[in-house]
C-alpha cells in the first residue's frame, strides 16, 4: 500500500489536520450566513446553488434555479427548492439518499451566486446588479454609479422580494439589502 512508508502517527496527524480544515470551512460558511442573515434565506429563481456529496462526485452539481423552482437531482428526480433554506435542502437530499443509495451521506449545499437586486429612480445607472452579502443601500447606490443631482437621500424605499404584499418600506443608506430586493430612490423637491 502507498501509505505503508508513512508512520501511523503521521497518517493520524494528516487526518486530523484535514478534519480541522473541513470543519473550519463549514464554520466560516455558517458564520458568514449568520452575519448576513442568510441562515434563514429562502432560495428563489436566479440563485445559483452548489450541492456537494463528499466522496460521490456523480451526486455533486452546480445549477441555477429557474422560474419553475425545480432541480433534477440524481436518484431523487425533481425537487422543488424554491422557498427552502439551504439547511432544508441539505436535509431533503440527505434523507432521500440515506435509505437506498448511501449509508451515511455527507451533503453540503451552498449558494454560489445570489439572485440580483434591482435599483431604480434617481441613480446614474439603474438596473439589476449581483447581490453580495453585507450589501447596504449606500453600497447599492455606489454600484449604480451614485445618485443623480435630483436624488433625495432621505426618500429611499425598498420592496423586499419575500414580501407578498410588495409594500415599499422607507429605508436609509445603512439598511441591509437581500437578494431580489428592489430599491427606489425618489427625487428631491429642492
Amino acid at each position: 500500500m502507498a501509505f505503508s512508508s508513512l508512520g501511523q502517527g503521521a497518517l493520524r496527524s494528516a487526518f486530523f489536520a484535514f478534519c480541522a480544515l473541513v470543519l473550519g470551512v463549514f464554520s466560516l460558511t455558517a458564520q458568514a450566513q449568520e452575519e448576513t442573515g442568510q441562515s434563514d434565506y429562502r432560495l428563489g429563481s436566479g440563485d445559483r446553488i452548489q450541492i456537494k456529496v463528499y466522496g460521490e462526485d456523480d451526486l455533486s452539481l452546480e445549477t441555477q434555479l429557474t422560474d419553475s423552482g425545480m432541480i433534477n437531482y440524481p436518484f431523487l428526480g425533481e425537487i422543488r427548492v424554491t422557498g427552502m433554506t439551504v439547511a432544508q435542502l441539505e436535509a431533503r437530499i440527505t434523507d432521500g439518499l440515506k435509505p437506498d443509495y448511501l449509508v451515511k451521506p455527507n451533503v453540503h449545499v451552498s449558494i454560489a451566486e445570489f439572485r440580483p437586486f434591482f435599483i431604480n429612480g434617481e441613480v446614474k445607472k439603474p438596473g439589476g446588479y449581483p447581490f453580495q452579502p453585507g450589501l447596504t443601500v449606500g453600497k447599492a447606490a455606489a454600484l449604480a454609479e451614485g445618485f443623480t443631482e435630483r436624488a433625495s437621500e432621505s426618500k429611499i424605499f425598498v420592496v423586499r422580494s419575500d414580501d407578498p404584499s410588495q409594500t415599499p418600506v422607507k429605508v436609509d443608506l445603512n439598511t441591509l439589502l437581500r437578494p431580489g430586493d428592489i430599491v427606489t430612490v425618489e427625487q428631491s423637491f429642492f
